[in-house]
């Protein structure tokens, strides 16, 4: 899932919005700016070895979900 915003597109018409909703746009910008997954998602960008994210240390995406999942399954 891309969460980043759109590039802007010089070929569209710019349109003036009114101004409740351009202050209501701009709150709701920094708020998804200062979210805990805007933050992983920026930090994704930092890593070297990109085949981390699709190989995780314990094998699964939520190693203790997935070792209660074996549990229950045993059971």
């Amino acid at each position: 899932m891309d969460l980043s915003f759109p590039g802007f597109d010089r070929e569209s018409e710019v349109t003036q919005l009114p101004s409740d909703l351009a202050v209501l746009m701009v709150g709701i910008a920094a708020r998804q700016t200062g979210s805990q997954t805007a933050a992983v998602q920026a930090s994704f960008g930092r890593l070297t070895d990109t085949s981390r994210l699709l190989a995780p240390l314990d094998g699964a995406f939520n190693g203790p979900m997935a070792a209660a999942l074996l549990r229950w399954k045993d059971e």
